[in-house]
């Protein structure tokens, strides 16, 4: 599980570029759609009574903000993300709305924390990506008062989550060069198998690890469809840099095999993913 520089370039250069834009480009939508994700992650913490929280993977930033709305002015919710592009969008709408929450643009895996400095760190959906995930929960571990706890949403395979994988699907026979996923490689599904999460948690120092399935049904309007495929995903980032006619034959083709999901007004389908909960240990760890 050791990393690479290439496979942390690839990250820096995806986040900082094509998927770095399109989720700011897409952010009303998926801010909405992972609302109910998002909701579990803030009543984690106020169910652990936490005030200083570290969100991982904060993107453009919901997940922050709604944390530190709920902690009030006597806590502060703190936001990191490689992604230059997300993490200007969050801070603008930070100062914009007078939010208290702060960012971060840094990679978790190697930034220097002060240590011991959160009660709690969470994320959503936002620590499949690291290039040396053993390295970077050690990192964070380091940043976790003792017996901090740690929360964070993951998505399981892509066979329980079809929703996600169809636009590829419908799109391979248009884009025969379009990559592959890769189990256990950085990217949305490199989280899905239990056992090898378990095991980077135990190897990175965590303690009283919990792994458990969460089936959360999640929603955006059917309106929105189209700009959903042109930006997201694998066929989202090909369709950025693709020119007409052939775009717009895609993104027809794209569309067509979303029928399924389509629910009056709304796009609906089922996310399954795990809620993966651990504590630091209650002796300060270092290395």
């Amino acid at each position: 599980m050791s990393a690479t520089p290439q496979a942390e370039d690839e990250q820096v250069k995806l986040w900082n570029g094509a998927a770095g834009r399109a989720w700011v480009e897409t952010r009303d939508v998926l801010e909405g759609m992972f609302k109910p994700l998002e909701a579990l992650l803030v009543q984690a913490v106020a169910d652990a009574a936490a005030s200083h929280v570290l969100d991982i993977g904060c993107g453009t930033g919901a997940t922050t903000f709604a944390v530190a709305h709920m902690l009030g002015p006597e806590g502060h919710c703190t936001g990191i993300d490689i992604s230059e592009p997300m993490i200007a969008a969050a801070r603008a709408r930070a100062e914009r709305e007078g939010r208290s929450a702060s960012f971060i643009c840094a990679d978790a895996q190697t930034h220097g924390f002060a240590p011991a400095s959160f009660d709690m760190i969470i994320s959503r959906l936002g620590v499949m990506f690291f290039a040396d995930p053993v390295q970077a929960f050690a990192n964070l571990r380091r940043a976790a008062r003792p017996s901090a706890a740690l929360r964070f949403i993951a998505w399981r395979g892509p066979a329980e989550n079809p929703f996600m994988t169809t636009a590829e699907r419908a799109a391979k026979p248009l884009l025969p060069d379009l990559p592959a996923r890769r189990p256990d490689a950085p990217g949305q599904f490199g989280f899905a198998d239990r056992e090898r999460v378990e095991r980077i948690l135990e190897d990175s120092g965590w303690d009283a690890i919990g792994i458990e399935p969460v089936d959360v049904v999640l929603s955006f309007p059917a309106s929105e469809l189209t700009r959903y495929v042109s930006w997201l995903g694998p066929v989202g980032t090909m369709l950025q840099e693709m020119e007409e006619p052939r775009r717009t034959q895609v993104i027809e083709t794209v569309r067509g095999a979303f029928d399924r999901y389509i629910h009056g007004s709304e796009i609906r389908f089922a996310a399954a993913c795990w809620m993966t909960a651990a504590r630091a240990p209650v002796e300060a760890a270092h290395g």
